[in-house]
């Protein structure tokens, strides 16, 4: 009798609060790019079960591909066995229909940085997810305010700005809306905390903590390299030796995608006005080029097919 009545109570609970008593189980991705793949693996390899969205069939074998071939790296180099990665891979189900989604505990949405397709997501994702599901912002610019404006549920909108690459990178920045219910923030801590990840509150303001110290950094690189004071490599390594750096500025830009970086820039100078944050013209050249770094095999340097800078 007394199993029944905390069963009973257990569901009057969460319908009322929602998963902010029960917990995190269920996470979806909505993206399925070098991001959201991080994403899904980083939730994958902490036991839970994770969905990935993409657009097509054609875009999500392409995140397939790319996802498997990227823990082979890992396996050789030893960072991963074979076990690991079919563990993962089978915790990870894969979707065209954003409407499979509904159900979820959690959906994290992991497109590019542009606000108007963020928007249009959340307002697909309200119509269609259960009263209680938590919509998280993978944004690192944008106004999660304004964001959540979009929805009928402000208080159940929270940013988490992963770092490439999500696996490794052990922190996450949180970013409350203005209406962001502390509910919420406490069920994210929770759960950034069960997925390895180690949680930093920010203010909501352009590009938090992370971007907003890191851009200037790699802006200012990208005009040493474009005056002719030094080649890409020796600015890298000076700055990996002289200030013990695990990457130079350079190679960590094109990591984290050349495209990625300068809608960070633009936004930011948008934003802000200041001409620390203006792009450097060498990097809108390579935008144009397509050469986005790792991910297109070419960008300040060239990479093999393993992701390794070509000499």
């Amino acid at each position: 009798m007394q199993d029944e009545t905390f069963d009973i109570e257990k569901i009057l609970k969460r319908s009322k609060m929602g998963v902010e008593l029960e917990g995190i189980n269920t996470v979806a991705i909505i993206g399925a790019g070098i991001m959201g793949q991080g994403i899904a693996q980083t939730i994958a390899s902490s036991g839970f079960e994770a969905m990935l969205v993409e657009r097509d069939e054609e875009t999500l074998r392409l995140a397939q591909e790319s996802l498997s071939d990227s823990i082979d790296r890992e396996i050789k180099r030893w960072a991963m066995t074979a076990s690991e990665k079919k563990a993962i891979m089978s915790r990870i189900k894969w979707a065209t229909d954003i409407k499979d989604v509904a159900d979820f505990d959690l959906i994290i949405e992991a497109v590019d940085e542009d606000f108007d397709l963020k928007v249009s997501i959340f307002k697909k994702l309200d119509a269609i997810a259960s009263p209680h599901t938590i919509f998280v912002s993978n944004t690192s610019t944008l106004s999660l305010t304004k964001i959540a404006e979009s929805t009928k549920r402000s208080d159940k909108i929270i940013g988490m700005h992963f770092l490439q690459p999500v696996p490794k990178i052990p922190l996450v920045e949180l970013v409350k809306g203005l209406e962001t219910s502390n509910e919420t923030v406490k069920a994210i801590k929770i759960f950034a905390k069960k997925i390895g990840k180690t949680a930093i509150e920010v203010y909501e303001y352009p590009g938090f903590v992370t971007t907003r110290a890191i851009v200037p950094l790699l802006n200012e690189a990208m005009y040493i390299l474009l005056e002719g004071i030094a080649e890409a490599k020796d600015i890298d390594t000076a700055m990996k030796l002289g200030y013990n750096f695990p990457n130079g500025p350079l190679e960590m830009a094109d990591s984290m995608g050349l495209d990625e970086v300068l809608a960070w820039m633009d936004t930011l100078w948008k934003t802000l006005g200041e001409p620390r944050y203006r792009a450097c013209p060498i990097l809108r050249k390579l935008v144009r080029e397509k050469k986005l770094g790792r991910k297109t095999g070419e960008g300040f340097y060239r990479y093999d097919s393993d992701g390794k800078i070509l000499n």
